[in-house]
This record gives structure tokens, sequence and C-alpha cells, in this order.
């Protein structure tokens, strides 16, 4: 069975593992936390990146920042993981959901403004696939309606908008390493912030409330509760981990980027049939190849193809149940506008296997079977 993913792992690993236990420091904002830190922060030109358990606990610990309250509405879309809706109703929140594009499976941006009410506080745009939003246009209108942008970049790391990394746009942004991520630490995620005036906060909240991390740089002989907070800090372990494959990032990102590319290349008379959609990916951003799906003609089709596939040793999964058919999505939450292409869009998407290590034999041997259905 070829498998849909396969964690990230280069070797090192282990060995960093080993290194964070011989140094008696595995609990968090160690070495390797300091070392992922800033690694993030050159490569994504954040002001500041704080390592986190998941990039759940990274839109969390946003939308305490962003001071989220009962009331208070968010603006997103509904084809998207539901942490990205959990982080702001844990706040009391309404999240209104508005429809996406097509073309990128994104937030339509044309729709947003329509969505702002004197209840809105925040948008909370996600990049799907690691191809990124119209983040001008958003950026716009938070501007004029003055609201708070937090950015789900959790499939986002490596790629930009307009040369600029994605998460870096908002006030806010949250990376991912789940072990279905382009890198990972098995659960973990990260913090970007524009603003280094929201640091001191983020670190208190991260640390349970208290001012622990001035107290471990010597900037205060003692530290104490000073706010609420929760345990956002993830295990030093975890940290070591991710950075074995930080290392060599752009090594692991070219060697999807070949694989999505081999899979481009291999479909494309299926496209050019209109057998099959594939990624659009808008000149003005580059991506990760986090993700490579195909779009069947409908729910029906993509069924048998799944199946058809699984049949022949290969897991191809579908991707999100919007999250506004769902019974949570109906409680905590609204539909702004028509959904024209949320539902409709998602019951045609198939995901392709995509990991790295991934060899070429694989890669055409999906390939083939792909054609093997469509022309069958």
């Amino acid at each position: 069975m070829i498998r849909f993913n396969v964690p990230p792992y280069t070797g090192k690993e282990m060995d960093y593992i080993r290194q964070a236990v011989e140094n008696m420091k595995i609990c968090g904002d160690g070495d390797f936390t300091k070392k992922d830190n800033e690694w993030l922060e050159k490569k994504t030109g954040a002001k500041k990146v704080l390592l986190t358990t998941s990039c759940t606990h990274a839109l969390e610990l946003a939308a305490l920042l962003a001071d989220i309250k009962p009331g208070d509405e968010v603006i997103m879309p509904s084809y998207t993981f539901v942490s990205t809706a959990d982080a702001f109703v844990l706040r009391g929140a309404k999240v209104v959901f508005v429809d996406i594009r097509p073309d990128t499976m994104n937030i339509d941006e044309k729709l947003i403004e329509n969505a702002v009410t004197d209840k809105t506080k925040c948008i909370a745009p996600v990049h799907y696939a690691g191809v990124g939003c119209e983040m001008d246009t958003i950026m716009d209108i938070a501007k004029r309606y003055n609201l708070y942008v937090i950015e789900d970049a959790a499939q986002g790391i490596m790629s930009t908008y307009k040369g600029k990394a994605l998460g870096t746009f908002g006030d806010f942004g949250a990376l991912s390493f789940h072990e279905t991520k382009n890198y990972s630490m098995g659960e973990g995620g990260a913090l970007l912030m524009r603003d280094e005036s929201h640091v001191l906060d983020a670190e208190i909240i991260r640390e349970k409330g208290t001012n622990r991390s001035q107290y471990f740089r010597g900037q205060i002989d003692k530290y104490t509760w000073m706010n609420y907070g929760s345990s956002y800090l993830p295990s030093e372990l975890n940290a070591a981990y991710l950075y074995a494959q930080l290392e060599v990032a752009d090594d692991i990102n070219n060697a999807r980027l070949h694989i999505w590319n081999r899979y481009m290349e291999g479909l494309s008379d299926l496209k050019d049939a209109g057998r099959i959609e594939v990624p659009f990916v808008p000149e003005h951003c580059t991506h990760n190849a986090h993700m490579f799906y195909i779009k069947a003609a409908d729910l029906e089709e993509r069924t048998k193809f799944i199946d058809f596939m699984k049949a022949n040793d290969i897991l191809s999964v579908f991707h999100y149940v919007p999250l506004h058919s769902s019974p949570a999505g109906q409680k905590f939450g609204r539909f702004s506008g028509e959904d024209r292409y949320t539902t409709k869009e998602s019951e045609r998407l198939a995901r392709l296997p995509l990991y790295y290590g991934l060899e070429d034999e694989k890669v055409d041997y999906i390939i083939d079977k792909i054609h093997e259905f469509f022309k069958g």
C-alpha cells in the first residue's frame, strides 16, 4: 500500500533528542526551542516567533492576544480544519463563514467585506494547500474596518505571497508541525507576531500566565503569576526532532516540489481533456508542495476514484467536510451569503500521496492508475 503520508525523517532527529536529554533540559525553551524560533524568524521575517504545542494552540494564543470576547464575530472560510474555528469559539465568539474561490480553495476575498458587521473583530484567512490568500485585499479591508487579521498558515511554511512569507501579513500567524505537515515534530506549531509589542504578553500567556521567560533570561530575580495563561510550551524533545528537519528545509521543500511537478506534468493530458482539475497557483504566489489534489466531476465520481485507488494499493483521501454543515458549525457560526462553491468543490476534491521520500516509481504508478480510472 502506498501511504498517503509518511512523517518526514532526516536521520539526525534521534541524535538531537539524545543531545536534549544529555543537556538535562527537556521541558521546553531549551537550546533546540531557541534554535527553532530563530530559524523561523530568519526564514519568515516575522518580528518574533514562539514555538507552541500545536497550531491549534498557536491560534488560541493569537485569539487571547487579540482579546476576542463573547459577542465578537470572526470571519473565516467554512472549508478549513476545526481548529480555525475552535480558537475563537472557545473565547465565546461567533464564527461567520464566507464562501471560497473554486480555483485556490481559499476564502473569496471579494465576499469578506459583505460579511463585516459592527460585531466583527477579526478576519482569519486560511492558506489552503500552502497557496496564499489574496492578502492585499484582506489587509485593506482589515485596515478600513480596524480588524485584527490572524492567518491560519498551518500548511503554509516556505510559501510566499508577493515575495513575503505566509503568516507574516496579519497581526498574528500560526504554523503547524503536525506529522502530516512538510516539517514535523509530531504535534507542534508556532505563533508568528508582526508587532513586537505583543511579545511579552504572548510569553506570559504561553507560560501559564507567569513571567518565567523573563526570569530565565535574567531580566527579573523571581517569577510570578501575571495574567491568565495556559501551557503552550512544547517539550524540548519535540523541538529537537523538528530542528533536524529545519536544518535541511530547502532539501525537503525541493523534494516535495519535484513530486508535485511530476504529478502536474503527468496529469496534464487529463486536465487538458477536462477530465480532472488540478491545483491552481497564482503567479504572485510561491507554494511549498504541501498537497497535490485532483477534482473529479462530483461526489459520486470521487468516491469511485478513492475506492479504485485503494483497490490498487494507493491511499487517496478527501479533505475537510465544510464546518458550516456540522452540528458545531451550526451552533457556533453562520454562513454569510451563498454557499456556491464550498460544499460543491469540497465534495469533488481528492488528495494524492505526497511526502518526503516518495519515490518517482511510486509517483509514476499513481499517475498510471489515475489515467486508468479516468480513461476507463
